[in-house]
């Protein structure tokens, strides 16, 4: 039956408390944004969980819009709005694309309807897939270029990694100081549990192996990281916006896969410098290129204890 209705309706999952898994992150010799003094020392009240971590609410909705392409080809665009603390919870929403369109819009709400993310979702890849861009897409293209920048300033866009990186993902595998947790550890805790992430439950999958959760692939493809592309420091940084895109997924665990990466933006706010990563992510034994993902990495201007002096001296404004 026709409807008058423009728009089909939103889909509203139920309300999650996700779980604060990197109180004891460390990088550049000292602990992260997610640690409470640390976080507490910048101002905000508590450290907050991981961003990706809310990917998971999205997948049961996703897989209900898109089908199990979701889990091949599927991609979702976000920009970060407001921390959220353990014990909060979260609400995912997903609005399916209108008649003729090919982007789904997504958000995520606290209990009391404080905005968490908002982005985009889709399925497909070029040139079947979405000509519309996506979030992130379109927060670049607004990007306009600052000759103000202090703990980025020996960064351009277009630099690629120095060095091959080669990642992987066992279930009880420690992913270094970054990541003080296991694949297993997640799997206990994960909003949204899926027999498919499971080495006991992947033989009913469409595949016949354990698949990463979306949230678990930006641990997979962050991990790592080029120090060539890394700011001044020592610094604190969080995502303030991230797109993983699968191109031939799933990804898998236990399966080797080389990362290339690349800047695609530099940009800045009043409290923040943004440097915006792509990284590709390569098959080892096929060479086949599986999935990419973009991610806005912001460093606070006010953690960098140099950052006034060293912007004095390069006639920047504060």
């Amino acid at each position: 039956m026709r409807t008058p209705f423009p728009d089909p309706p939103a889909l509203c999952g139920p309300l999650r408390r996700p779980r604060q898994m990197l109180a004891e992150q460390r990088y550049d010799g000292h602990k992260s944004i997610h640690d409470d003094a640390t976080a507490e020392r910048l101002g905000l009240r508590a450290g907050p969980i991981e961003g990706p971590t809310h990917f998971s609410q999205f997948d049961p909705l996703l897989v209900h819009v898109f089908g199990p392409a979701w889990f091949e080809t599927g991609c979702i665009s976000v920009h970060y709005q407001n921390m959220v603390v353990d014990g909060e919870e979260v609400r995912a929403f997903v609005q399916p694309a209108a008649p003729g369109r090919r982007l789904a819009r997504v958000w995520a709400e606290k209990r009391d309807g404080t905005p968490v993310l908002t982005g985009t979702a889709s399925v497909g890849s070029e040139p079947t897939g979405p000509t519309e861009p996506s979030e992130v897409e379109q927060r670049i293209a607004k990007l306009r270029p600052s000759a103000q920048l202090v703990i980025y300033r020996d960064l351009r866009v277009g630099q690629r990694g120095a060095a091959v990186e080669k990642v992987r993902m066992g279930f009880d595998q420690h992913m270094g100081d970054s990541y003080p947790f296991t694949l297993a550890d997640k799997l206990k805790v994960i909003t949204e549990p899926c027999p498919w992430y499971t080495a006991e439950g992947a033989a009913g999958s469409p595949w016949g192996r354990p698949i990463l959760p979306r949230e678990m692939i930006s641990v997979l493809l962050s991990s790592s990281g080029q120090p060539s592309l890394r700011g001044r420091g020592p610094a604190i940084g969080l995502f303030a916006g991230q797109e993983i895109r699968l191109i031939a997924g799933p990804l898998f665990v236990d399966r080797t896969y080389e990362l290339e990466r690349e800047i695609v933006a530099l940009s800045e706010s009043a409290r923040t410098e943004s440097c915006w990563i792509r990284t590709r992510v390569i098959d080892d034994e096929t060479r086949a290129p599986v999935a990419e993902m973009i991610l806005n990495h912001a460093v606070m201007k006010a953690s960098y204890a140099a950052y006034e002096r060293e912007a004095a001296e390069l006639g920047r404004a504060v």
